[in-house]
């Protein structure tokens, strides 16, 4: 089994050896992590949250697939979000890197539920639990009805 390094990984050392890599990790707290495959739901989940947020977002916003490595630059980590929205411009810091970053979604893959955290104005994150209805996203004013994005995962209740 291999060993943790003695030392944290500084941001420029993990962007190195990510390059070079064949498969994704990510990068929190001076440690890298393998990133894990996905169950069928999981995949399918992704898929359809891309193309309904594609469909709904404004017309200066584009959708990335898992494939966009995205720098949170407060929490010094570096992540492949299964989708994003970015509206306006990319900004570039050596590498892809969102600073506004408002709002994320966890869906979850074996039950209908989707939560929304969203970052309030004194920097704290409001969790919004969804179980049914509709998952509205404020910062792109668009809401996801889960009825339509799990209705192409059949195994899930």
């Amino acid at each position: 089994m291999a060993s943790l390094p003695a030392e944290p990984l500084t941001e420029e050392q993990y962007l190195h050896i990510e390059r070079q890599a064949e498969t994704k990790s990510e990068f929190h707290d001076g440690q890298m992590f393998a990133m894990a495959g996905g169950s069928p739901n999981h995949a399918l989940l992704a898929n359809r949250m891309g193309a309904l947020l594609d469909r709904q977002a404004p017309p200066e916003c584009r959708t990335f697939n898992a494939d966009l490595r995205v720098k949170i630059e407060a929490a010094g980590l570096y992540m492949y979000a299964d989708c994003s929205v970015v509206c306006g411009e990319l900004e570039y810091s050596g590498d892809r890197t969102i600073q506004s970053f408002q709002e994320y979604l966890l869906v979850h893959p074996d039950r209908q539920r989707v939560e929304r955290y969203s970052r309030q104005d004194d920097g704290s994150w409001l969790l919004r639990d969804y179980a049914g209805g509709t998952a509205m996203i404020g910062c792109l004013n668009v809401g996801i009805v889960l009825a339509e994005l799990y209705a192409s995962a059949p195994s899930v209740s």
